[in-house]
């Protein structure tokens, strides 16, 4: 692992690291931001996971977190969304292909060689992250954006000792409801669409007997979201979530879009939640 930047920011540190990855098989960058309570010990610390085209540099630079963060003494890592380089295969489109790895294990050719975001999300670079900096592994969360909204809900519902607090802006919380998702996942996966319900959090939620035990999942949703009704879906997972006991809060926030400055307005909210359940661990 080396050091590519690193910044003075909000009395911590912001840095951007690449290593070679075994998940991936291709080298991957990341941020970390360190909060200056880390100076005196471990904190816990969040997995953000962004969207379709993005890079661990749009919420590093455009969210707006890192204040929130230094005050509630989180630390927050945002990886890459797809593995990189020349080698790995591709396609000319937005929503399939590099940056826009779905945040799955692929189990079909060419892909299954390099497409493991599942892995390197939850184990590769956890334990990276654990073992290089100061942070408590028995004290993570995990929040996202859109295609990263729908990694944090799938993930957060598969690894809830990894992830004890969830929260997602505009996630795809029924993918195989969606034009992306399908794409995504008759490629990434095969036509087996039972295997496609192990990363839909719909699915998995309706197959969840009860979670009244765990805490409440926080979704942000814009009202003027132009990928709301075809692709996100958002009142889909709503009924799963209330049969199963799952506490969800929902807020549709009006008038905002699926940009960055949506995001901006509401992460110190989602700051606020993770805190609150991860300083309660």
């Amino acid at each position: 692992m080396k050091e590519i930047e690193n910044h003075k920011c909000h009395g911590g540190t912001l840095a951007v690291y690449e290593h070679t990855s075994t998940s991936l098989n291709c080298d991957m960058r990341f941020s970390v931001f360190l909060p200056p309570q880390a100076d005196n010990g471990k904190v816990p610390f969040l997995t953000f996971l962004s969207g379709l085209t993005c890079t661990h540099e749009n919420f590093t630079t455009k969210a707006g977190a890192y204040a929130y963060a230094a005050e509630a003494g989180l630390a927050i890592t945002a990886p890459d969304t797809s593995p990189r380089g020349d080698n790995v295969p591709d396609e000319d489109d937005y929503a399939f292909g590099k940056g826009a790895g779905f945040y799955l294990d692929a189990t079909e050719e060419p892909w299954d060689k390099h497409f493991n975001m599942e892995s390197y999300i939850t184990t590769e670079l956890n334990k990276l992250i654990c073992n290089k900096f100061p942070v408590l592994a028995d004290r993570q969360g995990i929040l996202g954006h859109s295609m990263g909204g729908h990694g944090a809900l799938v993930l957060g519902l598969k690894f809830p000792k990894l992830y004890q607090s969830i929260s997602a802006f505009s996630p795809v919380v029924a993918p195989m409801q969606s034009p992306w998702g399908q794409n995504a996942f008759s490629k990434y996966l095969g036509t087996d669409k039972m295997s496609w319900k192990n990363y839909d959090a719909t699915e998995m939620m309706k197959r969840t007997d009860d979670r009244s035990q765990y805490p409440g999942i926080l979704i942000d949703q814009g009202t003027d979201d132009d990928f709301l009704e075809e692709q996100l879906k958002t009142d889909m997972f709503q009924e799963p979530c209330a049969k199963a006991n799952q506490k969800l809060i929902v807020r549709m926030q009006e008038g905002y879009d699926h940009s960055y400055y949506f995001i901006q307005s509401f992460i110190g909210d989602h700051i606020k939640h993770h805190e609150k359940i991860l300083k309660a661990v």
